[in-house]
C-alpha cells in the first residue's frame, strides 16, 4: 500500500462510508459494533459510547492530581531504579571491578555495550509485550528481573560472569522506557506530557548523584568478604528487587481499570483525553500499524535523533568517572565531581521540558540544548590535545550534561506525534532501539589505546552532534508537510481545514463541541495519526 493510500484511507470503524453518510455510518458503527471494538481494545467506548461527558476545570485538576499520585510517583521511582542499576557499572569499575575480575583490553567497553546489544535484539518482542501484557503485570516482572541481574553482578568473578549479568539487565530493562512513554501518553493530555516525561526522566540526574554518594560511602567500607564494588551492586540490586511487589500493589494499567477512580471519574478521565486524538489504549497488536510505521518518514528521523543523541549519553554514563580520573583526580574525588554533573542533568531535563511545555515548540528547545554540548566537546578536544588544563576540561565535561535534556524532549515529541496503541508501542521500541544502538556505538568509540583523553572518540562524537542539529531541522520540515496532508484530508471529508489543538491548552477545553460538531468522533478509537484526519502534528 502506498503512503498516499494510507493517508486517504478512512478510519478503522466498520462500515464507514465516504461522502455525506460518513458521520451517520460512523455513529451507527459505534452502537452496532461497540462490543467488537471493546474486544479490539477501544476500551473508552465501554464508559462513553457516543456520549460526551462534561468535564470542568476542577474535574480536570482533580483527575490529573490523582493520576500524578498513583501513576507518576511509581514511574518516577521505577525509572530512578533503572537508571541507578545501569549507572553503577562506571562506579564499580572506578572501585576495582576491572582489576578484580581480570578485565583486559576493550572488555570493559564491551561490558558497557552488551546490555544495549540485548535491548536492541529484544525490541521486536518488547513491542508485542507492551501491547499484549497489561502494565500492572509487565512492570513488576521487569523490575524483579533487572534487580536480580544487578544483584548478581556482586557474585561475578570474571568477564563471562559480568557479561551474563549485564545481558540479563539489558533484557529486562528493554521495555522500561517504551512502557513509561506509552503510559504517559495514555494517562495525560499532550500539554501535560513533557513535564511528566521530565519528572521520571530527570531521575537520570538524581540517580547519578545517588550513585556517586553510594559509591563514595561504600568505597570506604573495608570488608574481607566483599569488595567495595561488590557492595555497590549488592545494595542497589536488593533495593530494586524488593520494589517489585510494592509496584504491583500500587500501579494500574490504564484509565479504564484504575482502582483509584470511580466510574464517574473514569468517564471524565477519558473525556479529558479526547483532544489528544491518540486513543486510550488497546490490547490488540495491529499488524497494519507496523506497515504504516515502516513507510512513515518521521519514524526514521526520530530514530536518527535518538541514535545520535545517545552515542553522547553513553560516553558520559560509562566513561564519565574515567574521564574525570584522566583530569588527575583520584577515585574518591572523581565520584564526588560527578555529583554536579548529575545536578546539571536534572536542571537540563526539567528546564528543557518546562520550556517545551511553555513555548509548545519542542524542536527549538532541543536545538538550543544541543549547542552547549557541541561547545563542551570542542573544549574537551582542544584542551586535551595539549597540556591538559583541569578547569576548562571540567567545564567542557559539565556542558555535556545538557544532552540529557534531549531524550525526554524526543520522547514527548514522539508520543505526541504518533497515534494508535500498536504504532506508539512500535515507535517507542524504535526509540529504545536507537538508544541501545547509541549505547553500543558510544563506548566503542573510546578505545583503551586512546587513554587518557580519548581524542579520536571526542572528535567522532562532535561530528555526531552536528549531524543531530541538522536532523532536528529536517524533521520540522517533514512535520510541516504532514500537517498539510491532514488539512487536505479534513477538507475532503467535509471538516474544517484548520482546527484548534485543544490538547496543548494549559486549561481544559472540551474538544469538538463548540467549534464544529463533526469533530472528535474518532478521538477515542485506536486510530493511527495517518488515519485520523483530525490529528495535528506538533513542532
Amino acid at each position: 500500500m502506498s503512503q498516499q493510500a494510507i493517508y486517504d484511507e478512512k478510519p478503522d470503524v466498520e462500515h464507514v462510508e465516504a461522502g455525506d453518510d460518513h458521520l451517520k455510518h460512523q455513529h451507527d458503527a459505534h452502537h452496532h459494533h461497540t462490543t467488537n471494538e471493546i474486544k479490539h481494545g477501544d476500551k473508552a467506548l465501554k464508559y462513553l459510547g457516543d456520549e460526551r461527558v462534561e468535564v470542568t476545570e476542577e474535574d480536570n485538576t482533580r483527575i490529573r492530581r490523582k493520576t500524578d499520585k498513583y501513576i507518576l510517583s511509581v514511574l518516577v521511582w521505577v525509572y530512578f531504579l533503572q537508571i541507578l542499576d545501569k549507572t553503577i557499572l562506571g562506579y564499580g569499575n572506578n572501585f576495582g571491578m576491572s582489576k578484580d575480575c581480570g578485565l583486559v583490553g576493550n572488555q570493559y567497553s564491551v561490558l558497557g555495550s552488551v546490555n544495549a546489544i540485548v535491548q536492541l535484539a529484544w525490541q521486536p518482542f518488547s513491542s508485542y509485550l507492551l501491547v499484549k501484557v497489561p502494565a500492572r503485570y509487565l512492570m513488576p516482572a521487569m523490575i524483579f528481573g533487572w534487580g536480580a541481574a544487578a544483584t548478581c553482578m556482586a557474585a561475578a568473578h570474571n568477564f563471562a560472569g559480568l557479561m551474563v549479568c549485564r545481558a540479563l539487565l539489558g533484557l529486562f530493562e528493554a521495555g522500561c522506557l517504551p512502557l513509561f512513554s506509552l503510559m504517559t501518553a495514555q494517562w495525560y493530555r499532550r500539554s501535560e506530557q513533557p513535564v511528566r516525561v521530565a519528572a521520571w526522566y530527570c531521575t537520570n540526574g538524581i540517580a547519578t548523584i545517588v550513585a556517586a554518594l553510594i559509591s563514595f560511602g561504600l568505597g570506604h567500607v573495608t570488608n574481607a568478604a566483599l569488595k567495595s564494588w561488590q557492595l555497590i551492586f549488592l545494595v542497589v540490586g536488593v533495593i530494586t528487587v524488593i520494589s517489585a511487589p510494592v509496584v504491583y500493589y500500587v500501579i494500574d494499567s490504564d484509565v479504564t481499570t484504575a482502582r483509584f477512580f470511580d466510574d464517574d471519574e473514569k468517564a471524565k478521565a477519558i473525556e479529558r483525553l479526547r483532544a489528544n486524538q491518540t486513543g486510550t489504549g488497546s490490547n490488540e497488536f495491529k499488524i497494519q500499524h507496523l506497515w504504516e510505521l515502516a513507510i512513515d518518514v518521521k519514524s526514521y528521523l526520530f530514530l536518527a535523533l535518538t541514535l545520535l543523541l545517545n552515542v553522547g549519553a553513553a560516553v558520559t554514563t560509562y566513561f564519565g568517572p574515567t574521564l574525570l580520573g584522566s583530569f588527575g583526580f583520584d577515585k574518591y574525588i572523581s565520584s564526588l565531581l560527578n555529583m554536579p554533573f548529575g545536578f546539571l542533568q536534572l536542571c537540563a531535563i526539567l528546564s528543557g521540558c518546562y520550556a517545551a511545555q511553555k513555548f509548545k515548540i519542542k524542536s527549538a528547545v532541543l536545538a538550543v540544548y544541543i549547542i552547549p554540548v557541541i561547545i563542551g566537546l570542542v573544549l574537551l578536544y582542544v584542551e586535551g590535545k595539549g597540556a591538559a588544563k583541569r578547569a576548562p576540561m571540567l567545564v567542557g565535561y559539565y556542558m555535556l550534561s545538557m544532552l540529557f535534556g534531549g531524550n525526554p524532549l524526543i520522547v514527548s515529541w514522539m508520543v505526541a506525534n504518533t497515534a494508535g496503541t500498536t504504532k506508539k508501542a512500535l515507535i517507542m521500541s524504535l526509540f529504545n532501539a536507537g538508544s541501545a544502538a547509541g549505547n553500543i556505538i558510544g563506548p566503542l568509540l573510546f578505545e583503551a589505546k586512546d587513554k587518557p583523553h580519548y581524542l579520536p572518540g571526542l572528535r567522532a562524537v562532535l561530528g555526531i552532534f552536528c549531524a543531530l542539529l541538522a536532523s532536528v531541522g529536517l524533521l520540522v520540515i517533514i512535520l510541516f508537510f504532514l500537517n498539510k496532508q491532514r488539512q487536505n484530508q479534513r477538507e475532503a471529508h467535509g471538516k474544517p481545514r484548520y482546527i484548534k489543538d485543544h490538547s496543548m491548552s494549559t486549561k481544559y477545553q472540551a474538544y469538538g463541541t463548540d467549534e464544529d460538531a463533526t469533530l472528535g468522533q474518532n478521538a477515542l478509537l485506536d486510530l493511527t495519526d495517518f488515519k485520523n484526519d483530525e490529528f495535528v502534528y506538533l513542532y
